[in-house]
């Protein structure tokens, strides 16, 4: 059943990738980063239909960047060779057990389509798919015409990873900031951590902000966003 995934551009060499289909809960923004020498695949969805293959970007390499590894971000990342994710979350990656999967599954409405004849919800799992290239707070991510300081921003979950292109201004921020409700309450989740990390972002310069759910947010919405946060954390 073709239509799976909808893909929109939202900035020059970048497509926004969605499942329309699946629980608002569960529903990621995943991001394909055109470069020169190869591209940068960001987060995977749920991996109930095939990513790599559903979608087609040509035949330049790729290198899979998993922010962190919760289930709708990580359906997908086995599909691929090059599998890059921080270090704290290294288990988590190889193993891809029961990452909240009971959850989805009892959700009313998971997914509000078929994805393919004979998709069963109670034989959803995910696939393990372990790193092969770690990335660590600092790290550049080289792509030949654009470069990306990586960013470890834990507090959703230890290992969560955004990605920065200094040099305009773009901000790929994951589920570390999102204008959405936030989650802080998951079991591998840290409200000392996620403050740090909301103050660290009070200091970030951006020009636009493409977080991991809900829509794209410049750099006054994300400091309203983190400073509420801290409001209500620390309030």
């Amino acid at each position: 059943m073709a239509g799976w995934f909808e893909t929109r551009p939202i900035s020059p060499g970048v497509t926004l990738i969605t499942e329309p289909f699946v629980h608002p809960i569960f529903r990621a923004n995943l991001y394909r980063i055109e470069g020169r020498d190869f591209d940068i695949q960001l987060d995977f969805g749920m991996g109930i239909r095939s990513l790599s293959a559903d979608l087609d970007f040509g035949d330049k390499p790729v290198m899979a960047i998993a922010s962190h590894a919760h289930i709708d971000h990580v359906g997908s990342f086995h599909e691929f060779a090059r599998r890059a994710g921080h270090h704290a979350e290294e288990r988590d990656f190889a193993t891809l057990g029961d990452n909240f999967t009971d959850w989805f599954k009892s959700l009313d409405g998971a997914v509000s389509r078929q994805p393919y004849e004979g998709w069963e919800l109670q034989d959803y799992r995910l696939a393990p798919a372990p790193l092969t290239q770690f990335l660590e707070d600092g790290d550049v991510v080289d792509l030949g015409d654009r470069r990306f300081t990586v960013l470890h921003l834990p507090g959703h979950s230890p290992g969560c990873i955004a990605l920065l292109d200094e040099a305009n201004g773009e901000f790929f921020s994951a589920d570390a900031i999102y204008d959405d409700e936030l989650y802080d309450q998951l079991e591998d989740s840290s409200i000392a951590d996620y403050l740090a990390t909301m103050r660290r972002l009070l200091e970030l310069d951006i020009s636009i902000g493409h977080g991991g759910h809900g829509p794209s947010f410049d750099e006054a919405r994300m400091r309203e966003i983190a400073l509420d946060y801290i409001r209500t954390r620390e309030g």
